[in-house]
């Protein structure tokens, strides 16, 4: 059987991923397609030793012929090029927050809910996690299983990366001049701040925290905040889960992280719960892991572990994933994988 893939943002960083996963992973597919902007249009990217020429999305035929169609352009282009791919005949793997919270799209993590893509969705598009959602779902699934998760509260360490090639280079393009001026870092910090623009992230990122991550609500919460709620609630099936998210952005240029106070049905001890985390696929278990020494790989690492100092229920861990894998492409490409397991593609 022949298939078509068609990766939609593929100049991009996490489209850049998509590419690489796809051929080291040996995806069964005998086409690809890579969509970009009019702007990358005739570029050649590099793909299983040979090149692919980058088709325009507004091509009419560009999605002609296409079984998957992995997007990771942003919600706006989602929205209006996604159906278009569903009308040519393809299942969309969406990686934006376009669709997450549809009824009728399935919102996935695939060691989490797999079984919710075992048929063709209703609206031809399955939906991949906010990367910071994706990073927990791991260990509270395990957790939950096991124990009978009730309430999370959730403060999120998230790298630059996040913000996709442009919250990097933003960061890249802060450290030189801050670092030149590494005494005034001491001395006044907010003239420090001034130094440089900061047009991706709330505030100067380079030597800082930034507290502010996302459009704030009315209920004084981000967007990606309560993204981490909503979604949250949808891949575990908990409806009524009480989350309290935190999200900030770090200094970091690829590698979300998490500190997790987890709630549960029953008692918990350190040990019980490593018991039912150690295992569990996709995930491994570190002493005390950290985004730097985690980015590249394709697990979440789980550590820190240990039951909270007055609830006997309750649980306190640490989780760090490389958001551009994990939190994105890798997540994406398996997906896929369900797909084609599933007879679908």
């Amino acid at each position: 059987m022949s298939r078509s893939v068609a990766v939609v943002g593929a100049t991009g960083a996490v489209g850049q991923d998509l590419r690489r996963l796809l051929e080291e992973r040996e995806f069964p597919c005998d086409e690809v397609v890579f969509v970009a902007t009019q702007r990358s249009a005739g570029r050649r990217l590099p793909f299983r030793g040979g090149e692919v020429t980058v088709r325009a999305i507004d091509d009419a035929d560009v999605f002609e012929g296409v079984d998957i169609a992995l997007f990771s352009a942003g919600g706006t282009t989602s929205i209006e090029h996604a159906p278009r791919a569903v009308a040519a005949g393809a299942i969309v793997v969406d990686n934006s927050s376009a669709w997450r919270m549809d009824p009728d799209v399935p919102l996935v993590v695939t060691e989490v809910n797999a079984g919710t893509v075992a048929q063709r969705p209703p609206k031809g598009i399955i939906a991949n996690p906010n990367c910071t959602t994706m990073v927990a779902m791991l260990p509270l699934k395990a957790l939950h299983d096991a124990f009978g998760l009730t309430e999370v509260v959730a403060t999120s360490y998230q790298a630059a990366g996040g913000a996709g090639q442009k919250g990097i280079d933003e960061l890249e393009a802060q450290v030189e001049p801050l670092f030149a001026e590494r005494d005034l870092l001491r001395r006044d910090g907010a003239a420090a701040a001034k130094l440089v623009e900061s047009q991706v992230h709330a505030n100067t990122l380079a030597f800082n925290v930034v507290p502010l991550l996302g459009a704030l609500q009315d209920n004084g919460y981000t967007d990606e905040e309560m993204k981490l709620q909503n979604e949250s609630r949808k891949i575990l099936g908990l409806p009524d889960l009480r989350v309290s998210p935190t999200c900030v952005r770090v200094p970091v240029m690829v590698g979300h992280a998490i500190a997790v106070r987890a709630r549960f049905e029953r008692e918990v001890t350190a040990d019980a719960a490593l018991d039912a985390m150690n295992g569990f696929p996709g995930m491994v278990v570190d002493e005390a892991p950290t985004p730097l020494e985690w980015a590249g790989r394709d697990e979440v690492a789980v550590g820190r572990v240990r039951r909270d100092l007055q609830d006997p229920r309750a649980l306190n861990f640490w989780v760090t994933g490389d958001n551009l894998l994990k939190g994105a492409a890798l997540n994406t490409v398996q997906i896929a994988e369900v797909l084609v397991a599933n007879g679908l593609v």
